[in-house]
């Protein structure tokens, strides 16, 4: 089955009191009521909300919440987030019922990752980052190995980054495209080459980029980065344009992926494809320039084998500068079962 994935602003709740648990428990119930699940699947959607949301406020006092719609024709989900900066904790202690940093009666990471389809953590000296992602019950569907985090400056309704990814059979094709400057001008720009991507994903990077320079004309412009891995071969081509950050991450091994300056729907001198052919079983991610670039996954042990969209909210967590609009895309490059 095909699929398409479209950019959507991730839902961002401030952790800093009581009060706003309720607000976390009722945004998630509502965003799996939209996504159509049923009165139980709800319930534990719910649960799992207030008790991310309650751990946040107990062990490291303030934080935030992160809810994603999870779109599929037949097995859609949501997705839950819990970021904080505190002082981390024992993960395998943590993972027992009743077990609480707080001295309080807690029902355990263990008990709420039970409630969900998939569940990691991460966890150290700098904080803590959990991931519970919940789908139909009834539903066997698997998970997509792909995170994002998107959010707007000062969470205007109006976003100037966008992000697609288009999964087949043969394999995965990505955009990230950053509008100049921010609000609804920058949004124009960004929707305009997402609509020229979205004609043909996995047509050569080049030719998309050619496509988007086109629809792109007469808006802002912006920076465009386009990477397409092919299931079979493992090959990765990739062709960029401004200052989207992209690079490969393997463990022990990073390497950046280069674009060319310009803008896209502006001017630019010239389009260029690199081709990588041995990225199968790596991790692909891009980056707006609200996310600074002096990140490095060896700083952060172990979390290169953890699930993408935990690898996503900690580099947003630890590097977004808070003076742009921020997306963060993850991807591991393997055969995705849609």
């Amino acid at each position: 089955m095909d699929l398409t994935l479209h950019s959507v602003i991730t839902r961002v709740i401030a952790l800093q009191d009581a009060s706003q648990v309720g607000e976390a428990r009722r945004a998630a119930q509502q965003m799996a009521q939209a996504q159509g699940l049923d009165e139980t699947d709800c319930g534990r959607v719910a649960l799992v909300a207030t008790e991310l949301a309650s751990n946040v406020l107990k062990h490291a006092g303030h934080g935030e919440l992160h809810l994603r719609a999870l779109p599929h024709p037949t097995s859609p989900g949501v997705e839950l987030l819990a970021l904080d900066r505190g002082t981390g904790f024992e993960l395998h202690e943590c993972l027992a019922d009743g077990y609480s940093t707080s001295g309080t009666q807690g029902i355990g990471l263990g008990a709420l990752a039970r409630q969900s389809e998939v569940f990691d953590v991460y966890s150290d000296a700098r904080g803590s980052v959990v991931l519970a992602r919940l789908y139909r019950k009834r539903d066997t569907q698997a998970d997509l190995r792909l995170g994002v985090t998107q959010r707007s400056l000062h969470d205007d309704p109006a976003c100037g980054d966008a992000w697609q990814v288009a999964f087949t059979a043969e394999g995965i094709s990505a955009l990230v495209v950053d509008g100049l400057g921010h609000g609804e001008e920058a949004e124009k720009a960004a929707r305009a080459g997402c609509r020229a991507f979205a004609d043909a994903p996995f047509a050569r990077p080049e030719h998309v980029l050619d496509a988007m320079h086109q629809a792109m004309n007469g808006t802002r412009g912006g920076a465009v980065a386009v990477a397409q891995f092919d299931y079979d071969s493992g090959q990765l081509r990739f062709a960029g344009i401004g200052n989207i950050g992209a690079s490969l991450i393997a463990p022990g091994k990073s390497r950046g992926l280069a674009s060319h300056p310009g803008i896209v729907g502006g001017q630019f001198r010239r389009v260029q494809t690199f081709t990588f052919d041995d990225a199968s079983g790596q991790l692909l991610i891009l980056y707006s320039d609200g996310l600074q670039s002096r990140w490095n996954m060896v700083d952060y042990p172990g979390l290169v084998h953890l699930h993408p969209a935990l690898i996503a909210s900690v580099l947003y967590r630890d590097f977004c500068r808070g003076r742009d609009d921020i997306t963060v895309l993850v991807i591991a490059l393997e055969p995705a079962h849609v």
